[in-house]
């Protein structure tokens, strides 16, 4: 008789036979905005796919209205169907953190994942993984967006610390977050699987289509600038390269998608410094998920001048969207674009930005990039997102 062998099968069903049966993800969603919310639905969706039932324990307070520095955490758009989105978790209530934890060991999930991206969080989800653990059967992982943050705090490391020793293993979306986890916890398991491509922003759409829905001339080329507005994303580097001759003869617009996080004084002084005044666009609100193609539509060219970053959620919105992109020597962001195929990885510097930019004008190279981008974005499927959380799970039961 021929021996059984568990490996000679599917790793789902397997799986299913180790009981991997219910996933739990601790973190935002739906009516949270933002792209942690929307990255976890569609984990969800795919994990469901996938055959796992899943719940999603998101935020009843995700920040108390005085740290957060937008205009509102919520979003107004239709929930995601579907998908079963307890609002459970108040990040500054410590009994809510027992209740929580203690709903989630009674209920035994085979796996709790847990999102991580600010040290604020450390507290609550940390305290809440140690709960669910104690029932002897859930495991806890991690998908750490960062783990040492981009605008450093005093506590930072005590609260991060405090949420790590929580976690049984960790997935990273860039390298430069694998070796800051190894610091804490040299001894846990981590996997690097890219962040996965946006693909639940409705479909690419013309670029006709998107500036009439826009509002924008059809006698300007467009870069864009997308998402929340922070120091360490570098607006400012690219306004000042904004102000290069070279890009001014061209007749180039810089269209600037997204909400501000704290005064727009200081941009606004460069954008008047540098005489650019019709050459930059806000469209300063936060923009809704049904919205974003049209912006990736008008665009050329996707510029992400960050000083320091990890991973970013932009780069993969376009990847979707097939738009070529401009990023920074910094953290992940190299790791994700093809320099001189799919975009520009150039140095942290405004005659870097400008130099490229230029050169994507002078020789028309849209075309040739957007198919770059078009074949690279293969690479970054919701498949081997859940692929490698089955994988990490094997090394933790």
């Amino acid at each position: 008789m021929e021996q059984f062998c568990p490996h000679s099968l599917p790793l789902a069903f397997y799986l299913v036979a180790k009981n991997l049966e219910r996933i739990v993800l601790l973190s935002p969603a739906y009516p949270l905005r933002g792209g942690i919310a929307s990255s976890t639905e569609r984990l969800a969706q795919e994990l469901q796919r996938h055959g796992y039932a899943v719940s999603i324990y998101s935020f009843s307070l995700q920040y108390p209205s005085i740290l957060f520095p937008g205009k509102t955490q919520y979003t107004d758009g239709p929930p995601p169907p579907g998908l079963d989105i307890i609002p459970a978790v108040n990040s500054i209530n410590p009994l809510n953190w027992w209740k929580v934890g203690r709903r989630l060991r009674r209920e035994s999930p085979s796996l709790v994942i847990a999102r991580f991206w600010l040290p604020f969080m450390g507290p609550s989800l940390g305290a809440i993984l140690r709960l669910a653990k104690r029932n002897g059967h859930t495991r806890t992982m991690a998908i750490t967006d960062n783990v040492i943050p981009h605008e450093k705090r005093p506590g930072d490391r005590l609260l991060t610390r405090f949420f790590i020793k929580a976690v049984d293993a960790f997935i990273v979306m860039s390298r430069s977050v694998k070796e800051d986890i190894h610091q804490f916890a040299p001894e846990k398991p981590v996997s690097y699987i890219p962040h996965p491509i946006f693909d639940n922003y409705g479909a690419k759409c013309s670029r006709p289509e998107a500036l009439k829905r826009l509002g924008l001339s059809e006698g300007h080329s467009y870069l864009l600038f997308f998402g929340f507005i922070r120091d360490y994303k570098g607006l400012d580097l690219l306004l000042r390269a904004m102000g290069d001759e070279r890009i001014k003869a061209l007749g180039i617009r810089l269209l600037v998608a997204g909400e501000f996080y704290g005064s727009d004084e200081s941009y606004r002084d460069i954008i008047r410094e540098e005489g650019i005044e019709d050459q930059v666009i806000f469209h300063s609100d936060y923009i809704p998920n049904e919205e974003v193609r049209f912006y990736f539509g008008a665009a050329s060219l996707v510029v992400q001048p960050y000083k320091s970053a990890t991973q970013s959620g932009i780069s993969q919105l376009a990847y979707h969207f097939e738009s070529p992109l401009l990023v920074t020597k910094v953290g992940g962001l190299p790791e994700i674009v093809e320099d001189g195929k799919e975009g520009y990885v150039v140095d942290v510097s405004v005659p870097a930005i400008a130099d490229a930019i230029v050169d994507f004008f002078t020789h028309n190279r849209e075309a040739a990039m957007a198919e770059g981008v078009r074949q690279g974005k293969q690479r970054f499927s919701w498949d081997n997102m859940v692929k490698g959380i089955e994988t990490l799970y094997q090394d933790i039961i």
